[in-house]
């Protein structure tokens, strides 16, 4: 490429799933459906254990976090696209571009984190049930979410002050409906060796890591489990983990799912088809997976929802 035409450009185009106009709508209302069940599922999931004293514990303090960080994981991506369909535009800034891209790496490191956090929460409650409350002081808890933060926004920074480093040619094309970190190295002009290489080995690091954190931590619940001689003991210290490790089952299948595509196919929309796995359907799914096995959630739903419902009925009257 030659340097005449390499500038600092504006804008991007984000192409998204399909360029027929006929399936717009379609995937307008199919992306606006998943979008609100995740919003209010996730909102659902922190009021409740906000407003229930019998959920002021570890896990579902975790649990109330990671619905955070699923709302905002997804309204990172979402909204924009859902934007372009209607206004009928793929344009999506430089600035907004480099934005949503932060957020973007912020969010999906904190939701790899709070999972690991989360099994290693599990790891105690089973394994040291007696130190439990103990080992898992507000003190930690609060200090472990505050170091995934901590590590996951400058995992982002550092991505994203390699990329505000890059070149782009004028009329830059995203095939995908977001600005993902790949992407955009992929379609910069100039040298990207170093941005590949503090990717992979980031993704490595931060990736692996904490799903290394969670397979150990299972490895010794099993081991623990099976140490239990009678079968109703075994059913409910596995009953304490099934939703856990149903939601580590989704996000980490979808994520290698994407990466296979991606791989397998080298298409780009294919990828991105195969980026709603793990951008928009485990975030919804996630508080259908903790409500629906779980009885401490669904009674402090039943009372808001009563409470709800007696204060509609004492206004009508």
């Amino acid at each position: 490429m030659e340097p005449g035409n390499i500038t600092r450009i504006s804008k991007f185009l984000l192409l998204g799933f399909s360029e027929r106009p006929e399936l717009q709508p379609l995937i307008f209302g199919l992306f606006l459906c998943m979008y609100l069940i995740n919003v209010f599922g996730n909102l659902l999931i922190i009021l409740a254990v906000s407003s229930d004293s019998h959920l002021h514990t570890p896990m579902y303090f975790f649990l109330a976090n990671l619905s955070f960080i699923d709302f905002c994981f997804t309204s990172t991506t979402v909204p924009k696209m859902l934007w372009n369909i209607q206004t009928q535009t793929k344009v999506i800034t430089y600035a907004g571009c480099i934005t949503q891209m932060n957020f973007f790496i912020t969010f999906a490191g904190m939701d790899d984190f709070l999972l690991s956090v989360m099994a290693y929460d599990r790891f105690v409650a089973i394994c040291h049930p007696l130190h439990y409350m103990v080992i898992m002081n507000p003190r930690l808890c609060g200090l472990l979410v505050l170091v995934s933060w901590i590590i996951c926004v400058l995992h982002s920074l550092v991505h994203t002050l390699m990329v505000l480093g890059l070149s782009f040619c004028t009329e830059v094309e995203i095939p995908h409906f977001f600005c993902e970190l790949n992407q955009m190295i992929q379609l910069a002009c100039s040298d990207t060796f170093l941005n590949n290489v503090v990717m992979y080995l980031a993704a490595m690091l931060l990736a692996g890591g904490p799903l290394a954190g969670i397979l150990y931590s299972y490895s010794k619940i099993v081991s623990s489990i099976c140490g239990i001689s009678s079968a109703q003991g075994k059913y409910k210290a596995f009953s304490t983990c099934a939703s856990h490790l149903s939601v580590v089952s989704l996000f980490y299948c979808a994520s290698l799912g994407v990466y296979l595509s991606s791989a397998v196919t080298q298409s780009s929309h294919s990828s991105a088809t195969a980026s709603v796995m793990y951008t928009v359907v485990t975030p919804m799914l996630n508080p259908f997976i903790y409500s629906l096995r779980n009885r401490d959630i669904k009674r402090a739903l039943k009372r808001i929802i009563g409470i709800q419902y007696y204060k509609n009925q004492s206004s009508k009257g």
